[in-house]
């Protein structure tokens, strides 16, 4: 079998390779030469220079299995992949360390000014008095996502005697007790921070995750740290902040643009920026370069991929009958996901009907990887997502009834924290994925783009109000869907719209009178 190495490479990887497979090392290739290169090998090892599109998975006829040594996969078709049944796995956890390490280094150097003194010493000049800086020990650190290196960011400012508050979605309070930290609010930690260092994906609702109104209520001489993802922290609204001195420094390692050379942040003397290190070290690259390796070395051989960030070979015959309810799945929970208010302490996935006599596993792993990608993002797989909900001390439970009422086959996906439910049913019929109940509210709906759910009062005078609102607004609504119940009790009203609804909006429709809630969807 054959290996082609597109990307530059830590050589313990491609020593590791060469020992079972061809390898041959091609950078630098433009897609038409990758197309033509492609259809020859057996895997593809990138790192982030390569685009894997769909016109060279399309002409990969013996390719099984792209390695991406890193965590992003934004420069692969993953869709084109799985339609042709192409592995693609990553290597989530060799730069966790490195990326937390960088991140506790921004801060130490935020503190103290060492950049700057470092600068101002090389230029000939002694101006200590011009970089007093601060401690960190007792001084509270607000961590904004809690995942792997999250996590490693808050065990390593305890050992630099911090007080640790934490934002997390999926964190429950007995995990974030193991950890040692305090849950709260993102406004808890952009009033209560000295320090504030952010660990999401970048999503819809991290974007902007600390903004304007964030700033307003920090501390005077608060201090950031970015080494995630450019766009979490609004960078304008950042460096309003700096100018007018309500923060006392800065340290960005990732931009929303890079690189950021038209950046308001090169002008601030108290900004540190690195350029997307995160990741660089010698020790990070081996890593990477290693573990992929090893997952392309085992699926070559015919076992099973770690860390697949799409769905695993499967036999073609239980995948004709799986696949519409992977797909089915994958939709609910993204719109029970984004309709959950707060973190969840159980899953529970009940299969009625024909659906429940097949083994389900797959679709269950699938439900599960859809509901934690909302919060935990790409990093969620098809592999890991069962130990994703374990360490977040969420309970998973499956169980099945071969009798279903309506439909031959259903699928209900019910979220819980304490007396707080959430849930959703959905059916296939003709291979097509349908919501047929919202909150035990009966709805028939074929998911698709961007949706308004909102709770209102069944009476007139309701609905037409907030097509109004829409309407003034320009926004197309191209379906709508009522749940039944007897006039004056609580339904809800599903609106299909063919464009994405700002907050704005949303808060008008929410102060109609008789609407409870009102909250857009995206798939």
């Amino acid at each position: 079998m054959k290996v082609l190495v597109s990307d530059s490479l830590s050589e313990e990887g491609i020593t590791k390779l060469k020992k079972h497979f061809t390898v041959d090392v091609s950078t630098g290739l433009s897609e038409d030469e990758l197309v033509e290169k492609i259809k020859d090998y057996d895997a593809l090892l990138i790192r982030s220079g390569t685009q894997v599109t769909s016109k060279v998975i399309e002409g990969a006829d013996k390719l099984k299995i792209i390695g991406r040594a890193g965590v992003g996969v934004d420069n692969i078709d993953v869709d084109a992949a799985t339609r042709k049944g192409i592995i693609i796995v990553n290597a989530p956890e060799g730069n966790m360390l490195s990326a937390a390490e960088h991140t506790i280094g921004m801060m130490m150097g935020l503190a103290r000014n060492i950049p700057q003194a470092n600068a101002s010493l090389k230029s000939r000049k002694w101006e200590r008095n011009k970089f007093m800086g601060v401690e960190v020990n007792g001084k509270t650190l607000g961590v904004i996502g809690l995942g792997r290196i999250g996590a490693e960011v808050a065990k390593r400012a305890q050992g630099l005697d911090m007080n640790i508050l934490a934002y997390d979605p999926f964190i429950t309070e007995e995990r974030a007790q193991e950890l040692g930290v305090k849950l709260a609010s993102v406004k808890e930690i952009a009033e209560k921070s000295d320090f504030i260092t952010v660990h999401t994906p970048l999503t819809k609702e991290t974007r902007n995750i600390i903004d304007a109104d964030e700033f307003a209520i920090m501390k005077d001489g608060v201090r950031l740290i970015n080494c995630a993802r450019g766009g979490i922290i609004n960078e304008e609204a950042l460096a309003d902040a700096l100018e007018n001195g309500k923060v006392a420094g800065a340290a960005f390692d990732v931009f929303v643009n890079e690189p950021p050379f038209d950046s308001r942040f090169l002008e601030f003397d108290n900004v540190i920026v690195t350029p997307h290190l995160g990741a660089s070290t010698e020790e990070a690259q081996i890593n990477v370069a290693v573990s992929v390796a090893d997952e392309i070395i085992t699926v070559l051989q015919g076992g099973s991929a770690k860390n697949a960030i799409n769905i695993p070979s499967v036999k073609p015959e239980v995948m004709t009958i799986l696949a519409p309810y992977i797909q089915l799945v994958d939709t609910m929970g993204k719109i029970i996901g984004q309709l959950m208010d707060r973190n969840y302490e159980k899953v529970e996935i009940v299969y009625n009907g024909d659906v429940s006599e097949k083994d389900v596993r797959p679709v269950t792993v699938a439900a599960l990887k859809s509901l934690l990608e909302t919060a935990v993002g790409s990093g969620v797989n098809y592999v890991n997502a069962q130990a994703l909900a374990k360490s977040r001390k969420i309970g998973v439970v499956e169980s099945k009834s071969e009798t279903s009422k309506e439909y031959t086959s259903t699928v209900r996906i019910q979220l819980s924290k304490g007396a707080e439910k959430k849930s959703i049913t959905g059916t296939v019929v003709g291979n097509v994925a349908k919501i047929i109940e919202i909150d035990d509210y009966h709805v028939d709906i074929v998911p698709a783009g961007y949706m308004i759910i909102a709770h209102h009062i069944n009476r007139p005078n309701v609905i037409g109000p907030c097509c109004l609102v829409l309407g003034k607004k320009n926004i197309n609504i191209s379906g709508m869907q009522v749940g039944r119940v007897e006039i004056g009790g609580t339904t809800i009203m599903v609106l299909n719209v063919d464009s994405e609804v700002p907050d704005p909006i949303l808060e008008e429709m929410r102060h109609i009178e008789g609407i409870l809630d009102a909250k857009l969807v995206t798939l």
